[in-house]
C-alpha cells in the first residue's frame, strides 16, 4: 500500500496510506539517494510502499520501498562531514524564516539556504518575521535586504507571526501546496505557522538571553495538513547549513545573477575568482552583483561552512 511520510522522529516515521489510516512505520532495506551517505534514508514527504502488519491501534507497517524523489532539500550533517540529511522531500516550494535580531539570520545562511534549493529543484523565498519589532533604522536594513533577492527572482514577503501581521498573504501562498518551513531556533517558525493554522497548536519558546540563540521547541520534522488545502512541513531550527555534493565548476549555476552573465566571460571554465575578462567581476565592479551574494559565493567555493 502506497502512503506519504508525515513524520520522521529518526527511529519510526509516521506515515499516511491510502486507506486514510497513519501507521508508525519502520524501514526495511537501504534507501539510497544517489551516491550521497544520508542519515536519514526516508524524509517528510517522501512518497513510499508500506506493508502492513498490524490494521488497528496502533496501526504498524514496515516501509519496503522509496518512490522517486521529484526534489529534495538536503544539508551536510553537522559533525559528519561526509554525510547529509534530508530536510524534506517532495515540494513545490520552500521559505527560510528570516530575522534580522535575535536571533540574526547572516546574509550567508540565506544564501546557502537558496543557492541549496536552486541545486535541488526546489523555488524559494524568504519571509522575514518579527515586523512588529522594527525601528525605522531597521526597516531600512530590511529593505536592503529584500532589494537584493527580489532583484534576483526570490520573493520577499515581511510578517508579524506574533501580531498576525500579513499573514493573510502567506496563507495564499500555501494553498494546495507543499511547502517547507525552515530556518534557525527562535525565528518564530512555530509562532508562525500557529497563526497560519491554529489547531496545530506548535510549541514555542523565549529567545535565549545569554547567547540570543532560540530554543528548539520542534524536536523532528513533521507534516501539517492545512485546513484551505495544503501541505506544510515544519522541521528542527537549523544552526548550520553545510551546502553538499555541489562541484565548485557547477556553483556559479546556481546564483541567478551569475548564471545570467557566465556565457560572456571570456573564458568557457571561468571560476569567477580572478580571470581575466569575467563578466561576473565586471557586473560585481559595476554594481550589477550585490557584494554580499559575491562573499557566499566564494565562502561556498572555498568549502567554509557557516553557522548564523
Amino acid at each position: 500500500m502506497r502512503g506519504l511520510v508525515t513524520k520522521s522522529t529518526g527511529s519510526w516515521y509516521g506515515v499516511l496510506a491510502d486507506d486514510g489510516n497513519v501507521y508508525q512505520c519502520r524501514i526495511k532495506g537501504k534507501f539510497r539517494t544517489k551516491d550521497i551517505k544520508t542519515t536519514n534514508p526516508i524524509a517528510v514527504g517522501d512518497w513510499v510502499d508500506i506493508m502492513v502488519e498490524m490494521e488497528a491501534e496502533p496501526y504498524t507497517a514496515i516501509i519496503v520501498h522509496l518512490h522517486e524523489r521529484q526534489n529534495y532539500i538536503i544539508r551536510k550533517s553537522i559533525n559528519l562531514s561526509k554525510q547529509a540529511q534530508i530536510i524534506a522531500a517532495n515540494l513545490d516550494q520552500a521559505f527560510l524564516v528570516v530575522t534580522l535580531a535575535s536571533p540574526f539570520t547572516s546574509l550567508g545562511f540565506i544564501d546557502r539556504f537558496l543557492v541549496t534549493a536552486e541545486a535541488y529543484d526546489v523555488p524559494a523565498g524568504l519571509i522575514f518575521n518579527k515586523l512588529d519589532l522594527f525601528s525605522e533604522e531597521g526597516l531600512n536594513i530590511l529593505h536592503e535586504y529584500t532589494a537584493i533577492y527580489q532583484t534576483n527572482g526570490y520573493p520577499c514577503y515581511e510578517v508579524s507571526a506574533l501580531k498576525g501581521m500579513n499573514i493573510d498573504a502567506i496563507n495564499d501562498l500555501l494553498r494546495n501546496k507543499t511547502t517547507l518551513i525552515s530556518g534557525h531556533s527562535g525565528v518564530g517558525k512555530s509562532t508562525l505557522i500557529n497563526a497560519i493554522h491554529p489547531a496545530a497548536e506548535m510549541r514555542t519558546a523565549d529567545i535565549s538571553d545569554w547567547s540570543d540563540k532560540g530554543r528548539h521547541t520542534t524536536t523532528f520534522a513533521e507534516m501539517i495538513i492545512l485546513p484551505h488545502g495544503g501541505r506544510l512541513i515544519d522541521t528542527p531550527g537549523i544552526r548550520e547549513l553545510g551546502v553538499i555534493d555541489i562541484e565548485q565548476r557547477e556553483l556559479g549555476h546556481f546564483f541567478p545573477e551569475m548564471r545570467a552573465l557566465m556565457n560572456n566571460c571570456r573564458f568557457n571554465d571561468c571560476r569567477h575568482i580572478n580571470e581575466p575578462g569575467c563578466a561576473v567581476l565586471a557586473a560585481l565592479g559595476e554594481g550589477g552583483i550585490a557584494p554580499s551574494r559575491y562573499e557566499s559565493y566564494l565562502s561556498i567555493y572555498h568549502g567554509n561552512d557557516t553557522r548564523a
